[in-house]
């Protein structure tokens, strides 16, 4: 099967820079959009991660990442969804702003890793951004299908465990005409994976993620993914805000 990919921004973040970027960027505000990534193609209505529920939709903010904002809803119309409409929601992980409006999705199966299902249950005190209140519905009802091992979760769209940013981080593989996509399981911008000269001429190939389990790792699973993909689709980027699809 062969899909494309659509983000739709779900809400911003403006931050240090060196959040997305370890070591570099420090002192420098930047702003990050939060996307759910509606994936086309198949007999499913698939969503990679479901945004924040109450994003801030401002022209300052639209201005600083080039693109509209959505909520939940506006963004799935856009593609003549409804909450109700989704059968499959695959996490990247459960820190709040990619998980906040899974309790719409009455009718999806939630596919997540073990590991982050227990960290959002009993959080180490760093990481706050787990709350357990945006996935209590859907577990609950028993919408949450758990991720032990990586795989296939529909024909052409598979997951691996990338445990960067967080211990049951799940990298996202979907099969495109362009070749295969990756949605990071880790909260990077484009600069991670293309660094500037200065980084570059350290001998570094890539800046792990300011927020990471540990960073040695981070960066060599990072390093890994680039391998696997032919699209690298960072998962804060940017210039993907403007909406345009990914693939075709």
């Amino acid at each position: 099967m062969i899909y494309t990919i659509h983000p739709v921004a779900m809400g911003t973040k403006v931050f240090d820079k060196s959040m997305m970027t370890y070591q570099y960027g420090q002192g420098e505000s930047y702003t990050i959009p939060i996307f759910c990534w509606v994936i086309k193609g198949g007999d499913k209505n698939i969503l990679v991660d479901t945004g924040e529920m109450n994003p801030i939709q401002s022209e300052q903010r639209e201005k600083a990442i080039n693109g509209k904002i959505y909520t939940f809803e506006q963004g799935l119309k856009k593609h003549g969804l409804t909450p109700e409409d989704i059968d499959i929601v695959i996490h990247t992980h459960l820190h709040n702003d990619h998980c906040e409006n899974d309790y719409k999705c009455e009718n999806a199966l939630f596919y997540v890793h073990e590991q982050e299902l227990e960290s959002i249950h009993n959080p180490h005190p760093l990481d706050y951004r787990y709350l357990e209140d945006y996935i209590e519905d859907v577990e609950g009802n028993g919408q949450i299908r758990i991720v032990k091992e990586d795989g296939p979760i529909v024909d052409g769209i598979s997951v691996k465990h990338t445990p960067v940013h967080t211990k049951g981080g799940l990298t996202v593989f979907i099969d495109t005409p362009k070749g295969k996509a990756a949605i990071t399981g880790f909260c990077i911008i484009e600069e991670n994976y293309n660094p500037p000269p200065e980084i570059k001429g350290m001998e570094m190939a890539v800046i792990p993620p300011g927020t990471h389990v540990d960073v040695y790792s981070a960066y060599d699973i990072m390093v890994q993914v680039k391998k696997e993909a032919d699209i690298l689709i960072p998962l804060h980027e940017p210039r993907f805000a403007c909406g345009d699809p990914i693939g075709i």
